[in-house]
């Protein structure tokens, strides 16, 4: 779980630089970035990006999703379960393989992502 922590980390960050240079109260900025970081949010990144996945990376992905447990009690314990997946996906690409981690954010920019 070290895994997603870092990951959740770093999604958390990359998000934060993207808004940083957005002009705004800094209220309103912290809520974007929450609507971003958040599971169901998570969830819809790694949907996205499922198609582009490595073996190993799907592998992390499972392995996450497979050690995320319920969830919180009024969230959805899918989406926390592919939001851990993404995390700890995200966390083990930061140490191993940060090119491939930009390659794949870069993809959600292009992509238009947004929650």
């Amino acid at each position: 779980m070290q895994l997603a922590w870092l990951g959740d980390a770093v999604w958390d960050l990359h998000q934060r630089l993207r808004h940083c240079g957005r002009p705004g109260r800094t209220g309103d900025l912290h809520r974007a970035v929450v609507e971003l970081v958040k599971a169901e949010a998570q969830a819809r990144a790694l949907q996205q990006l499922e198609p582009l996945l490595r073996p190993e990376e799907l592998e992390q992905v499972r392995r996450g999703r497979n050690r995320a447990g319920r969830g919180p009690r009024r969230g959805d314990a899918a989406a926390y379960g592919q939001a851990t997946g993404f995390e700890t996906m995200v966390g083990w690409l930061f140490l191993r393989n940060p090119e491939r981690l930009a390659e794949l954010l870069d993809h959600l920019e292009e992509t238009a992502f947004t929650p």
